[in-house]
């Protein structure tokens, strides 16, 4: 295979210490190329006016392939008395040529993953509880528009007549009519249909390959309608082609408030990509905020709600509910270890069955008279399946097995609900090996056992 050639842009500044360095380690790890130098930046702004000079687009355009250091931008008026004294005054404007680049060669879309790695030492960190130090998990893609809306570069300061005039025609600049032309300073944002779907397009189709579960639309809709409105507009469209992707928009600015004020629109993602549970605490008397905390607790098979009062009453209702439970871990939730009182003998179920079987009846009976006879006390219920079947059908399955262990206590013993807590961990936790019959029928159980002695 012959060699690459790659044209070397090293630019201005740190560009010159970086590029080189980079391309040491290029051919440290086999990488192998013939590099062609090409000049960009601001020495090539100041001798010549331009700091992309047209031969160096020309080798772009016939390699195809560069690395690019870094540049050095300065407001128009200190580019301007940097010029050679022989280019001044001869309407030479400075331009990014990084914007320039991207423009000429249409690159208008920037990706740039943002991901932690362990051990990393720049990886974001916080203070958390006793004065630990927390390492969250980043793993998220930024989509950035590079050639339109601002980047554009359609500004004018003290604007020609006949754009003067075509400002003055819209009703909303009539509060600037009474500025004199010359103290205005104009910089317009502007998207088009294809580079706006294009972009739009390439964060679909990266979560997709990538099994990310939504694209958020980061934009002001509420105030730059028509430009943002656009963007928003396409991405309700484009958002049906995707299923399983769902779509987010919020405010650039006020993410973390309606992060803060719609979480049930953030739970499902966080369900589905980190395997967590939710449990929504909460005391609401009215529908809507019931139908809320309902919404949070969709997210998946494990997240509940429970009212504030019996919380209050049975803080083990999140007893190992905030754990990640994963297949080749051994989570201890068993109830000798979680709670001071009697422990009760399991409840076996047949297999794929939620039914209380009548062997229980009498065990059930004791279980009642007792809770009665100790108002305070209470049953801890913890539903188990063997491992046959899905993660999210057995965690569906263990729910059932303890609700109908509860149920038949009200129903059948006269117990209160106030007095029963239930969980469930779906196939976590076997007592016996799934890889027999008999150590699957030890496994489909629910747990009871009494508290509050």
């Amino acid at each position: 295979m012959s060699k690459r050639t790659i044209v070397s842009m090293p630019g201005d500044g740190i560009g010159k210490t970086v590029l080189p360095e980079a391309i040491r380690v290029l051919e440290a790890a086999g990488f192998e190329a013939d590099y062609v130098h090409a000049d960009i930046g601001w020495e090539f702004w100041c001798k010549e006016g331009n700091p992309l000079p047209q031969r160096t687009l020309d080798l772009l355009e016939k390699h195809k392939i560069s690395l690019f250091g870094a540049i050095t931008s300065k407001p128009k008026s200190d580019a301007a008395a940097e010029l050679a004294p022989e280019l001044r005054d001869k309407g030479f404007v400075y331009y990014s040529p990084i914007v320039g680049l991207r423009q000429h060669f249409d690159l208008d879309v920037c990706m740039r993953p943002c991901k932690t790695f362990k051990g990393n030492p720049l990886n974001f960190i916080r203070k958390g509880p006793n004065d630990t130090i927390e390492e969250p998990e980043v793993d998220v893609v930024i989509f950035r528009q590079n050639t339109e809306g601002l980047y554009g570069g359609v500004e004018w300061t003290n604007p020609p007549d006949d754009v003067y005039a075509a400002l003055n025609t819209h009703p909303k600049f009539k509060k600037f009519a009474a500025v004199p032309k010359e103290e205005l300073a104009i910089s317009t944002r502007i998207f088009t249909k294809k580079a706006t779907t294009r972009i739009l397009r390439a964060a679909f189709e990266y979560a997709k390959k990538f099994g990310y579960k939504s694209v958020t639309v980061c934009e002001k809709p509420n105030v730059i309608r028509e430009t943002s409105g656009m963007m928003l507009a396409l991405a309700r469209q484009m958002v049906k082609e995707y299923d399983g992707i769902a779509l987010w928009d919020t405010n650039i600015d006020a993410q973390m408030m309606w992060l803060t004020k719609n979480p049930e629109d953030y739970t499902q993602a966080l369900a589905d990509k980190y395997n967590v549970c939710f449990y929504m605490i909460g005391d609401a008397t009215d529908s809507r905020s019931k139908k809320r905390l309902a919404d949070m607790a969709k997210a998946n098979a494990c997240s509940r709600v429970i009212p504030f009062k019996q919380f209050v009453d049975n803080p083990n209702y999140v007893t190992g509910a905030l754990y990640v439970v994963k297949a080749n871990e051994r989570i201890v939730t068993t109830t000798e270890t979680r709670i001071t009182g009697l422990k009760v003998g399991d409840v076996l179920f047949d297999f794929n069955k939620a039914d209380v079987q009548s062997q229980y009846g009498a065990d059930m009976e004791a279980l009642g008279n007792f809770l009665k006879k100790n108002p305070n006390a209470y049953a801890l219920l913890v539903g188990y399946t063997d491992s046959i079947g899905s993660e999210e059908y057995n965690l569906v399955l263990s729910n059932r097995r303890a609700d109908s262990v509860a149920d038949h206590l009200v129903s059948n013993c006269g117990v209160t609900q106030d007095q029963i807590v239930v969980n469930w961990y779906g196939e976590a936790n076997p007592v016996a090996s799934n890889d027999t019959d008999e150590g699957r029928a030890q496994n489909r159980r629910v747990e009871v056992a009494v508290g509050g002695l």
